[in-house]
């Protein structure tokens, strides 16, 4: 036998959708793989090193297997980017050596399934050619029965650089179609960007959150599928009707036969409570090939699936088992999945306004909180599941309750959907188009994508958390206002047309069909933001909106958001640096200044130039920081003070908004960006205010730039709640100038105006700038609420120090776990609690803090009580902005 040792598995198989089958034989090729640069490959004369065949991680990419063997620097340490692009510009050979098992050398068929290549591959096995793929987002299934040998199967893959591929096509063409994001390397023409040619991740090359690492490899398991007579392709678990009462399933098994043959089918179900039940059975005469049977399930009283906020999320899990009718025990395949039962629809009511654009689940119009996802590395196989799983329970714990998932990156594996299910959080799926536009003109390419569509509806369509499917991100709008289509027009009006036509073609019709054949009853979207390709895309009237006027151009102020009241809000956002810890991480302190190269490598806004950016939006509400430490944490006081005011504007905007969902969750890598929770999954100030104005009762007190406050109560409850409403106005040492209390009722999913005043209506002839207003919500079962509203930006208020307390103490409830009393003697703003080099979770942070006041915070880590204690570290603003700070002084490291 060979070096190889293949998993064998006669087990649960067959990655086929939701579903995982019992074929005979499953054979995991995992192990034993070696990598080299192609031989003659015009980077090796600059790159000998990358020669030599080595050892080889499959799943794996280029990029991990050579730092790996030590052949490139960490590409997240430092600034490596810019030395590693001749990766992407080369081809890469993998190859393995494996026995094949008895049976697949006896049974009547064998594949071998490749579920990610990335991207344009040649596959061949024992000398022969069997596959040339060029899509990374599709399975490939290749029959290789006869190809097989019982022992020394050689397998290759050469993996074709896709920016050689495709330079020489796309720089020949006479008008281009706009790209997806320009290269600052150099190894395309920026008129001439390949991405948006090739069906790969477009964030590979780059985007302005992440670095451009254009890798290969083989990205998802490689397999060896063998049977003799049957094989489950697929088990869809088809929801038609859900409601309280009953719930109608029709389980449509797509079945491979080997020959023609009489079978049993059997349905078990396993209910969220254990019970196990036989759903159906039925006989069956099978062809040889292609099968579709469907077996009808009624599930009476069914345990509904409700997103997070509004229920439980229980799990219904069905295996189908194929029977031999010659021998009722013999048992030819299995195949199991689960599903949540829910009912789910886009609703686009009709109004004096526009069309409505909101998720109705189990009857509930439900407000989407939540927030973007992008890919959660730039080299997909490394992600694990608890990286995923810390993230989408954070998502959870902030109250919230949907994620898009954006169309610039891969399809999330298995993992990311199982967590979506049982936290419930509502997923928004892209298909993976991310920018610039599509050569959708051609038919070839049409075809590939439809292919890609089926794999993935298909795969995902039994998760519940799955509601809508959406063409692509921004195409449509760029096309249409960006000067797309009106500069190919000017160029080349009848290739314009084309574009345009073949635009259409895809994202209105193909993709929409697929998603009716087979996404269950689920809706189709054809890009985001649009109004499913009506005249008018991103308008507040009708459809979803992206908003980027605040931050991007022409950088509005941040009460601007104030001013944009859109139907459902599906991006918008703020950057800001992650914490201390992970910029430590890629930086060494003395290259923590503005301008430094490690620092612009880091901040892809701009090609580095963000942080010009980002210094505007802090200046205009705190001044200039006093150092680069102080930066840093205005970033995050900025970004999470600025988009909890366009989220609550949105939510008390209910029911004409019923969305906001921001950008973004997670990281791709450790740099700038507007994400909340960086690539170590360590929260930003931003998570934990989401927490807050993402509360199903909470409360909007929102100040405008004219000086008018308007308060409203938020009620994401199916219920009334009642409460109290709590309005006090202090100087900032406590000195208490107003109090008044009445109490409130909240109707059942609703946001309510109870009050607004005028600047001199709360201040009479106070001083702004060491006024301010308070306003706490105290309701019946839920954590109070509360908004401090100002009267001047931050850099004009008289700040004085808090007089800030902590004192760290074990938990006497929780072994192993502590507690911190914190405490203050005026108004201390965004304070942020951190513990150095250390990890830990802390249950609240970024807070503010009234005169007198004391909480006390939960605290979990591994360090000891020592190391914490003596590692702790709190900041207020009057930290970061003294006083008397000159406003030019620029930021450099302590």
């Amino acid at each position: 036998m060979s070096s190889t040792r293949l998993l064998l598995a006669l087990t649960l198989a067959l990655f086929a959708g939701a579903a995982q089958a019992q074929a005979p034989l499953q054979f995991t090729i995992d192990q034993g793989w070696t990598f080299r640069m192609v031989p003659g490959d015009a980077q090796a004369g600059a790159y000998p090193e990358a020669a030599p065949s080595r050892a080889a991680t499959v799943p794996g990419t280029v990029h991990t297997d050579l730092m790996a063997h030590g052949l490139i620097p960490d590409p997240y340490v430092g600034a490596a980017e810019a030395g590693l692009q001749w990766i992407g510009l080369a081809d890469w050979e993998y190859r393995v050596e494996f026995d094949a098992p008895g049976a697949a050398m006896r049974n009547a068929r064998s594949d071998l399934v490749f579920e990610g290549l990335d991207t344009f591959a040649e596959v061949w096995l024992n000398g022969h050619k069997v596959l040339d793929a060029d899509n990374a987002h599709r399975t490939w299934r290749v029959p290789v029965e006869k190809r097989l040998r019982a022992s020394g199967n050689v397998l290759r893959i050469v993996l074709r650089s896709p920016i050689a591929r495709m330079l020489p096509q796309v720089a020949a063409m006479p008008h281009k179609i706009a790209g997806n994001y320009p290269s600052p390397y150099g190894d395309e023409p920026k008129d001439a960007m390949t991405a948006n040619f090739v069906r790969k991740p477009g964030y590979h090359y780059g985007w302005d959150w992440g670095p451009r690492y254009v890798g290969a490899g083989i990205t998802r398991p490689v397999v060896l599928e063998s049977w003799d007579a049957v094989r489950i392709d697929d088990l869809q678990l088809r929801q038609d009707r859900v409601d309280a009462t009953r719930a109608d399933v029709s389980a449509i098994a797509s079945l491979d036969a080997v020959r023609e043959a009489t079978v049993e089918l059997r349905l078990w179900q396993t209910a969220p409570d254990g019970a196990r039940t036989l759903a159906a059975r039925q006989r069956a005469r099978l062809a040889a090939g292609a099968n579709r049977i469907a077996l009808p399930v009624t599930v009476d009283g069914p345990q509904r699936w409700f997103p997070n906020g509004y229920g439980k999320q229980p799990l219904y899990r069905y295996e189908l088992e194929v029977m031999d009718t010659a021998d009722g025990k013999a048992r030819l395949a299995s195949v199991f999945a689960r599903t949540g039962l829910r009912s789910v629809e886009l609703r686009r009511d009709r109004d004096p306004r526009g069309t409505a654009f909101y998720f109705v689940v189990n009857g509930i119009p439900v407000f989407a909180k939540g927030a973007n996802t992008i890919p959660f590395d730039m080299f997909q196989p490394r992600v694990k599941k608890a990286q995923l799983r810390r993230a989408l329970e954070l998502a959870q714990g902030a109250n919230m309750n949907m994620l898009r998932s954006w169309g610039g990156g891969y399809y999330e594996g298995r993992d990311f959907y199982d967590l979506a299910d049982e936290l419930g959080l509502l997923v928004w799926q892209d298909f993976m188009f991310g920018g610039g536009m599509q050569p959708a003109y051609d038919p070839a390419f049409r075809a590939n994508v439809v292919h890609e569509a089926r794999d993935q509806v298909r795969r995902l369509r039994n998760h519940p958390s799955v509601v809508l499917w959406c063409g692509n991100n921004e195409q449509e709008i760029a096309w249409k206002y960006w000067g797309h289509g009106k500069t190919l027009k000017a160029a080349d009006p009848a290739f314009a047309d084309q574009v345009w036509k073949g635009y259409v073609q895809l994202f209105g019709t193909d993709l929409r069909q697929v998603v009716r054949e087979e996404g269950g009853g689920i809706g189709y979207w054809s890009s985001s933001p649009s109004e499913d390709l009506q005249e008018v895309a991103n308008s507040e009237a009708s459809g979803d909106m992206h908003y980027w006027e605040v931050w991007g151009n022409p950088a509005h102020p941040v009460s601007k958001y104030l001013e944009i009241t859109p139907r459902f809000m599906s991006e918008y956002g703020l950057q800001a640096w992650p914490v201390q810890r992970t910029i430590d991480a890629f930086a060494r302190r003395d290259q923590q200044q503005l301008g430094s190269p490690v620092i612009d490598a880091h901040q892809k806004f701009m090609a580095g130039k963000g942080n010009e950016r980002l210094m505007k939006y802090i200046e205009d509400e705190f001044g200039t920081p006093r150092d680069f430490a102080g930066f840093v944490y205005l970033s995050q006081a900025m970004q999470a003070e600025g988009i909890e005011l366009a989220a609550l504007h949105h939510r008390r905007s209910r029911p004409y908004t019923m969305g906001s969902l921001y950008w973004q969750l997670n990281d791709v890598w450790p740099g700038a960006s507007w994400s909340g929770i960086d690539w170590y999954g360590r929260p930003k100030a931003l998570h934990f205010h989401a927490r807050r104005f993402f509360a199903p009762v909470a409360l909007a007190a929102l100040r405008d730039a004219g000086g008018e406050t308007g308060v409203s109560l938020l009620n994401d409850r199916t219920r009334r709640v009642r409460g109290e409403l709590r309005t006090r106005v202090m100087t900032l040492d406590g000195t208490v100038l107003r109090d008044d209390s009445k109490a409130v009722e909240m109707a059942p999913l609703s946001a309510t105006r109870v009050a607004g005043y005028r600047d001199a209506g709360l201040l009479g002839k106070a001083d702004p700038a060491s006024t301010v207003a308070v306003f706490e919500l105290r309701a019946e079962d839920e954590p109070p609420a509360r908004a401090v509203v100002y009267f001047a930006p931050a850099k004009r208020i008289a700040w004085r120090d808090a007089g800030l307390n902590a004192t760290l103490r074990r938990d006497p409830a929780h072994p192993g776990a502590y507690l911190l009393d914190v405490s203050a003697s005026s108004v201390a703003r965004a304070v942020w609690i951190d513990f150095g080099n250390l990890d830990a979770d802390l249950s609240d942070n970024a807070l503010t803090l009234l005169p007198g006041e004391r909480i006390t915070l939960n605290v979990t880590s591994d360090a000891s009580e020592d190391a914490l204690r003596a590692a702790l570290q709190l900041r207020t603003l009057a930290d970061a902005v003294p006083a008397t700070l000159p406003q030019t002084r620029s930021p450099s490291a302590p």
